[in-house]
């Protein structure tokens, strides 16, 4: 989810869901350890909990980009193995790391040595020709005793070659079979699946056969999926909240952004598909995309946006 999940998006979706576990864009360890860290790194203790997802191979600079999170309030970090991408792939690390399975265990005991959070790897079910089961078992076996017990696995493989990032969610097979044999092979493993799950219902079969569910995409373009999962997947007793009454405390919390200095459309571009599928969804989007944007946007893109779902209240 990389540009994705920032901090307004991330409070804009523990609006919605105060129990799942989110997850930051990746972001690199050259990033954090030679950039602007604060920016990287800064959240409201009112997203937790979050888990930090780094991008990096190196276990100094891996170590010390943990040290530098620790003062953060971070749930747990985490190491992406499973992105495909070309600037990925150039510094030697996300779905690349899959082929070096020393190196990826290497990296995770620098970070648990380094921190007393959870350590967790996301990763695919393979990578180019290496996608046999046994290639799969041995990687997490290998990474498994550097300490790793919580693996979230992308349930299809990464073609490093040929395939844009957009084609590698979509081309490759899914093959859900191998994710759940990883679990019978290692129940004592904490085994969270992702890719192509678009409903709750779908996450709940996987949760018959696993530990739990990662949903992405399309949590970002229906984030309204995600308004009952405290009740169905948690046990909460309490009532979802409206599209509406979700909007208006985003509302808030823009305003209150705006006067801090930042910029209304970095925040209204992730709220686009709340109202995804109901009377007023088009007029809604379209007006934000129109308005927030531009230099004089005030708070008011938002309420008359709003205005235009009058009407719909779930």
């Amino acid at each position: 989810m990389l540009d994705w999940t920032d901090r307004h998006c991330r409070y804009f979706l523990r609006l919605i869901s105060r129990r799942a576990m989110l997850y930051t864009e990746m972001i690199t360890t050259g990033a954090i350890i030679h950039g602007d860290s604060e920016h990287h790194l800064r959240m409201d203790p009112f997203e937790n909990p979050v888990a930090l997802q780094l991008g990096g191979s190196d276990p100094q600079d891996l170590a010390l980009a943990c040290k530098m999170a620790a003062n953060y309030a971070y749930a747990e970090i985490n190491l992406n193995c499973g992105c495909p991408s070309d600037r990925v792939q150039n510094g030697m690390f996300g779905a690349v790391m899959m082929k070096n399975a020393e190196i990826t265990a290497n990296c995770v005991a620098a970070m648990r040595d380094a921190v007393d959070l959870p350590i967790t790897v996301k990763h695919r079910i393979g990578v180019d020709d290496h996608d046999s089961y046994d290639f799969l078992r041995d990687f997490v076996g290998t990474v498994a005793e550097a300490g790793c017990d919580v693996f979230l696995v992308h349930a299809r493989k990464a073609w490093l070659k040929g395939l844009s990032p957009k084609q590698n969610r979509e081309i490759p097979e899914l093959n859900y079979d191998r994710v759940y044999q990883l679990k019978r092979d290692f129940p004592q493993l904490e085994i969270i699946i992702n890719g192509g799950v678009t409903t709750l219902e779908q996450s709940q079969q996987h949760l018959h056969h696993l530990d739990g569910v990662m949903i992405g995409r399309e949590a970002y373009t229906n984030p309204y999926l995600l308004a009952t999962v405290d009740q169905q997947l948690y046990g909460e007793t309490t009532e979802p909240k409206s599209r509406r009454q979700i909007a208006e405390e985003f509302l808030q919390y823009a305003d209150a952004e705006m006067s801090k200095g930042t910029k209304l459309s970095a925040m209204t571009r992730h709220i686009l598909g709340l109202f995804h599928g109901m009377p007023g969804a088009r007029q809604f989007r379209r007006h934000i995309s129109e308005n927030a944007f531009k230099p004089s946007a005030t708070i008011d893109v938002l309420t008359t946006a709003l205005q235009k779902t009058s009407g719909v209240y779930d």
